[in-house]
């Protein structure tokens, strides 16, 4: 997969769509006021899963910073919502995992399309029953890496991503700079650290992103105490 590289320059096009990555969501006042709170099921077609949200309490009109989260390979919103539920109810975050429809992202195989579809219809269905004021979007391993991909063709709508082991970011266009946190173990042997991050993270600062690098003596993971820096940094503003 192709890492971003200091030629690709912010674009757009007037027919960009899901096959190029790019979401049609876009916040507003909710539709419906949702009361539900804690974990929130999703389901698609024939009952089949299609996202998990985790909602703090109290649902009482102020808004909620919204995280998308994005699991590995092979992985469940579940397993993705556990990145960031340690510090979801003291940061008031309202946490939003959508099912591959693969077992990894539609970017690592047959290009954009299906998967971002769907981010599209779950954060559709979030932003018409809660207030959210602030998107962004995260992910480990594939999942950082998609979030990486899908963050920096939607900087006009996500404000910050935070990306946990990535391999790779391949954005086909680019729009607005959102905030970027990577973070990777040094002993890492699924993505080792000197082709992946050591790679992406000079690129990605060549081309004019915003990059806090953090990493950490250890393997493929995401430490808690990693987690709550990368919290620190989302309040941090430089």
């Amino acid at each position: 997969m192709p890492i971003v590289g200091e030629t690709l320059p912010p674009h757009q096009q007037p027919e960009e769509n899901s096959r190029h990555g790019r979401l049609m969501v876009r916040p507003g006042p909710p539709v419906a006021a949702s009361a539900r709170t804690g974990l929130v099921p999703f389901d698609g077609q024939a009952g089949k899963p299609l996202a998990l949200a985790y909602v703090p309490q109290p649902t009482d009109g102020r808004p909620y910073r919204l995280v998308l989260l994005l699991h590995g390979a092979g992985g469940s919103p579940r397993q993705a919502l556990e990145l960031m539920l340690p510090v979801a109810d003291e940061q008031r975050l309202l946490l939003v995992a959508p099912q591959s429809t693969a077992a990894t992202w539609d970017l690592i195989g047959s290009g954009f399309g299906p998967d971002v579809r769907r981010v599209d219809r779950v954060l559709q269905q979030i932003l018409a029953e809660y207030p959210v004021t602030g998107m962004l979007v995260g992910g480990f391993s594939d999942g950082a890496s998609y979030a990486l991909s899908i963050g920096l063709i939607n900087g006009d709508v996500f404000d910050a991503v935070l990306a946990f082991s990535p391999g790779f970011a391949a954005p086909l266009v680019t729009h607005g700079r959102p905030r970027v946190y990577v973070s990777h173990g040094t002993r890492d042997p699924v993505l080792p650290v000197d082709p992946c991050s050591r790679r992406l993270v000079p690129r990605l600062r060549a081309v004019g992103y915003d990059v806090t690098y953090d990493e950490f003596d250890g393997g493929h993971e995401v430490p808690e105490t990693v987690v709550r820096r990368a919290v620190r940094w989302l309040g941090s503003r430089t």
